[in-house]
């Protein structure tokens, strides 16, 4: 079988490469072979996340016209493969015609990107694009989506065949991690620029716990400025290290503010923390709910009093840190791991060539 994958990234985009990149091995083992085109280049994401303004116009122009044209030779194809939308904030009139020229397609969210659309400020956004996704969705032969918030929005859209793959790992190369005593215990938090506002909601009280320097934040991938209030250190994100680092926190955190889109994410922070056999502390919103077992592998914390109470308790428990931590790694082998999903995703995507 031979696919066109068009990626929203390249390999700088966590979506990207835990979604499609990391699977192609497997599946070109399989006997299909693939096209990969991505949409934006790294130098675009880096520089969307330091925050600056020189993405261009003319740069983004450039990589809608690069996208169409290899489109054009889609009929060569027996599938094409997308990570969410073709055209980012370009209507589906103008999406839809060239997805109609050629053979089946497929289409993966790991993100709740018709929020970007229906629960616009704009009512000229709302109308245009409102039901923009809903659009794409219902002329797939399959969404992947990546959790149950996506699914259940693709169903409604009247998709035929739906398919919830999370985001995952490949467990082998997470190693459990080794506590050694009299270390300061550790936070961490790991994303990217774009999402460490999050840690805002949880701001005060990881202040609070480490006023007295026996609890620190570190950080892994956050934009300098969301830590100006905290009293956190920040590593640089790099796909070489992010492992070790992760094996270096004593606990894993994922807060987030309880929005529809935020109800979308598909809490891969948390699976990579207990990949590494890290006890876990979310806030209850979304697929989060479904990640942690309260109190099994983790703590689901609502309000600052929570977040202080739980990650004192963590603190103050090796034995629980361990005990949560070992149920973590197995949820994740069982559920979330590369080796289960992979499977599923080799025989969707069969199945959605022959649609």
């Amino acid at each position: 079988m031979n696919i066109l994958l068009l990626t929203r990234y390249d390999r700088l985009g966590a979506s990207s490469r835990y979604r499609f990149y990391q699977f192609l091995p497997f599946l070109e083992k399989k006997a299909l072979s693939f096209k990969v085109s991505f949409l934006l280049s790294d130098s675009y994401l880096q520089n969307l996340y330091q925050r600056n303004r020189l993405n261009s116009f003319l740069t983004v122009l450039f990589a809608y016209v690069k996208r169409s044209l290899v489109l054009l030779s889609s009929r060569r194809f027996d599938l094409v493969w997308i990570e969410k939308e073709l055209f980012p904030w370009l209507p589906a009139f103008l999406e839809l015609p060239l997805l109609r020229l050629g053979p089946p397609y497929i289409v993966d969210y790991d993100d709740a990107i018709f929020h970007n659309y229906d629960q616009h400020r704009s009512s000229i956004i709302r109308k245009i694009f409102g039901n923009k996704i809903e659009k794409v969705m219902r002329g797939a032969a399959a969404v992947v989506s990546g959790n149950r918030y996506i699914a259940d929005y693709a169903r409604e859209a009247g998709v035929r065949l739906v398919e919830i793959i999370p985001t995952v790992l490949d467990i082998g190369k997470y190693k459990e991690v080794q506590r050694k005593r009299n270390n300061r215990f550790t936070i961490g938090w790991i994303g990217s620029p774009s999402t460490s506002r999050h840690l805002r909601v949880a701001g005060s009280a990881l202040k609070e716990v480490c006023m007295n320097g026996e609890l620190q934040l570190v950080t892994v991938g956050a934009h300098p400025i969301d830590l100006s209030n905290l009293l956190a250190s920040a590593i640089p994100w790099s796909e070489e290290t992010e492992t070790e680092d992760l094996r270096s926190f004593n606990v894993g955190i994922m807060p987030l503010p309880n929005t529809a889109w935020e109800r979308g994410k598909c809490g891969f922070k948390l699976i990579q923390y207990m990949a590494c056999g890290l006890p876990v502390v979310a806030s209850p919103v979304g697929v989060n709910k479904e990640i942690v077992d309260h109190g099994v592998n983790g703590f689901l914390a609502d309000g600052a009093k929570q977040w202080i109470e739980y990650l004192k308790v963590l603190k103050e428990n090796p034995k629980l840190c361990r005990k949560m931590g070992k149920a973590g790694r197995k949820k994740v082998e069982e559920e979330y791991s590369f080796q289960v999903a992979a499977p599923k995703l080799l025989n969707l995507l069969r199945e959605a060539a022959e649609v």
